[in-house]
C-alpha cells in the first residue's frame, strides 16, 4: 500500500489512539501528528502538511468545521475527512461547504475509515452509507420544497465571518474577552468590539442566549 502521512484530531485521547491504531495497521501509513483541539489541528496541519487529515467536529477552542475552513484557506490542496458521531443533514452540508470531502460516522470507522482515507487522498468523496442516504434525502427534499424565509433566517451561521464564529465558540465555552484576545492574538478592546458586534448581529442579549445559538448551529456541543 502506498505510504500516507496522516494527522488525527479528536479531543478524546482514547479515540485518537484507537483511530491511530486502525490507520497505522495499514502498511506504510503513519500518523505523523495528533491534535486535541481544532486550533492545534490547524497549526499541526500547517507544519507537517499531511496527505489526509482526520477531524472530529466537536472539539474545544475551535470546532472541526472551522478548523477545516482554516486548513483549506491555508492550503487549497488540503484533504480532510470528518470522523464524527453527528449525522444531521444541515451539518453534512456545512462539512461539504467547509471543504471536507469525506464524512464517516464513528460507529462505522472500523468498516469504512481506511476506504474513506484512500478515497479522499485520491480526490474522491466518501460518505458512510447512512450519511449518503441523508445527503440524498436532503437533496430530494430540497428539490420538492423551497427553503422558507424562516429557514433562511435561522441559517444564522452564514451571517457571521469565520473570525466571528471563532469568537462565538470561545465565548460560548466561557472565555472572557481577555482570554479571547489572548487566544486570537487581538487587543482586549478589539475582542470586546467583536463581542458587541456579534451580540447585536445575532440579537442576543446574554451569554446564555449566545450559548443556545452556538449549540443550535453546531458551533459547540450541548
Amino acid at each position: 500500500m502506498e505510504p500516507i502521512r496522516l494527522l488525527v484530531a479528536d479531543d478524546h485521547e482514547i479515540m485518537r489512539k484507537g483511530i491511530r491504531s486502525l490507520l497505522e495497521a495499514q502498511p506504510g501509513w503513519q500518523v505523523t501528528a495528533e491534535a486535541s483541539d481544532g486550533r492545534e489541528a490547524v497549526e499541526k496541519a500547517r507544519e507537517i502538511k499531511p496527505d489526509v487529515t482526520v477531524l472530529d467536529i466537536s472539539m474545544p477552542s475551535l470546532n472541526g468545521l472551522e478548523a477545516a475552513r482554516q486548513m483549506i484557506k491555508n492550503d487549497a490542496r488540503a484533504k480532510i475527512l470528518i470522523l464524527t458521531q453527528h449525522e444531521s443533514d444541515p451539518l453534512i452540508r456545512e462539512v461539504l461547504d467547509a471543504g471536507a470531502r469525506g464524512y464517516v460516522l464513528k460507529s462505522d470507522a472500523s468498516r469504512d475509515l481506511i476506504t474513506a482515507v484512500n478515497a479522499v487522498r485520491s480526490n474522491k468523496t466518501f460518505f458512510t452509507a447512512k450519511v449518503a442516504q441523508i445527503v440524498l434525502d436532503g437533496y430530494l427534499e430540497k428539490k420538492l420544497k423551497k427553503t422558507t424565509t424562516d429557514e433562511r433566517k435561522d441559517d444564522a451561521r452564514s451571517r457571521l465571518t469565520p473570525r466571528q464564529r471563532e469568537i462565538v465558540q470561545l465565548l460560548a465555552e466561557g472565555k472572557s474577552s481577555k482570554e479571547v484576545a489572548v487566544a486570537l492574538g487581538l487587543s482586549v478592546k478589539t475582542a470586546e468590539t467583536h463581542r458587541a458586534n456579534i451580540m447585536r448581529r445575532l440579537d442576543c442579549h446574554s451569554i446564555s442566549e449566545l450559548v443556545r445559538y452556538a449549540v443550535r448551529n453546531n458551533i459547540i456541543e450541548a
